[in-house]
């Protein structure tokens, strides 16, 4: 199966690459997997924000098993100072990810800011009582994937968007093709 222009390598006869019809599927599904996974994890970091509950109470486990003593004080200071607004522009960003990533649009940019949350994320739980951190290390790991590989290119908006962004020639679609 031809891919070029999907993102996806073409590989050679040699097998240096995996390729074949299901190489985009599998991407195309990881994508979408992970749109859905936003979706979920973005519904529980709902008003109000405290910290008994919901994203609050991660942060706090985030201060109470520091990963690293300078976000652990950032988490302490600034974060819960001012949870409410911190609170409102996690929950926006996660429904971001989760929108754009199930749609396959401007795909390399929101994976990049994937692997940005999955950071601050495992930054705030990964010495918390109860977490398995590989599955933070897999979240980074996935988005990378996502990012590197274009995988809105294939069964998403971007391959549909990227030839009509191309012929207009400004800086909107420019970007838009970067990010895409």
């Amino acid at each position: 199966m031809d891919l070029s222009g999907t993102g996806v390598g073409s590989g050679d006869r040699n097998g240096a690459a995996v390729t074949g019809p299901w190489s985009g599927r599998s991407l195309a599904g990881l994508r979408i997997l992970m749109g859905l996974l936003w979706f979920q994890n973005a519904g529980w970091k709902r008003p109000p924000f405290t910290t008994s509950a919901g994203l609050g109470r991660y942060v706090q486990l985030g201060v109470d098993h520091p990963v690293f003593g300078p976000y652990a004080w950032f988490s302490e200071h600034i974060v819960l100072k001012n949870l409410t607004a911190f609170g409102w522009s996690v929950m926006v960003l996660e429904y971001g990810l989760a929108l754009f990533l199930t749609l396959g649009l401007a795909t390399r940019l929101w994976a990049l800011i994937g692997v940005i949350q999955a950071s601050a994320i495992t930054l705030s739980v990964l010495h918390a009582p109860h977490e398995w951190p590989w599955s933070y290390y897999m979240l980074i790991a996935i988005h990378l994937v996502l990012a590197t590989t274009a995988a809105g290119r294939v069964g998403g908006l971007d391959r549909l968007l990227r030839p009509i962004w191309r012929d207009r020639k400004t800086r909107i679609s420019s970007m838009l093709l970067k990010a895409s």
